[in-house]
């Protein structure tokens, strides 16, 4: 972001973080859920969503919910995503850009190969310790999380678990090598292994704000 957040009170920068991470993670809410969430009244988390929205980086939208008129959802633009780090997107643009003009697309395939295979033994080491399903999904999650894709995951009953990345630190590498969204992929399906179905439910690269898999155990 060009400008640091700035709002009308003592502390205004920590909360206006606080609520782009909110919105980030769990996505769009009303300001009553904002102001529950952060201990604060409607009215002073309007007055923080206000400051953010003169600046670019969350804007309300109406829908409906139920009987009645339709309630205003707040949720992050663009230029809010992006306060969220990128993994100097610029250089490794650059690099994708380079390899397949030296290597061509096949060639690029082959890279991108390799460095699944890296990822896949550093997440299974991290794995290897846990047996059960909902102790693999948390390893991985915690894995996840510390490369900055604000991993998490829950256990939906019937529907089976929900793995969940609010946030793609290599968004603009995905958006130019979508080869690397394969990849992810197939990682998971390998490292959750053949006893279980991943399939990507929601995808950042499609639109959605985030990044999802159904994950079921196979009959």
């Amino acid at each position: 972001m060009s400008m640091p957040y700035q709002g009308p009170g003592d502390g205004s920068a920590a909360t206006g973080d606080r609520l782009l991470w909110l919105l980030k993670s769990a996505g769009p809410q009303t300001i009553s859920d904002l102001g529950a969430a952060l201990g604060m009244t409607a009215a002073g988390a309007q007055q923080h969503l206000a400051r953010l929205e003169a600046l670019g980086l969350v804007r309300a939208e109406a829908r409906p919910r139920g009987r009645g008129r339709p309630r205003k959802f707040w949720h992050l633009t663009e230029r809010g995503h992006g306060r969220f780090p990128d993994r100097h997107a610029d250089l490794t643009l650059g690099l994708i850009e380079a390899a397949r003009e030296a290597f061509g697309d096949a060639g690029l395939d082959t890279l991108i190969s390799r460095r699944e295979a890296a990822t896949r033994a550093t997440y299974a080491a991290a794995l290897a310790p846990e047996t059960a399903l909902s102790g693999r999904l948390a390893a991985l999650a915690a894995a996840r999380s510390r490369e900055g894709y604000m991993a998490e995951w829950r256990d939906e009953g019937a529907a089976g678990l929900l793995f969940i990345e609010n946030h793609c630190p290599i968004c603009a590498a995905a958006r130019a090598c979508q080869g690397l969204c394969r990849a992810e992929l197939a990682t998971f399906r390998a490292l959750l292994g053949p006893e279980v179905s991943v399939e990507r439910e929601d995808h950042i690269l499609a639109g959605a704000r985030r990044c999802a898999y159904r994950v079921r155990p196979r009959d």
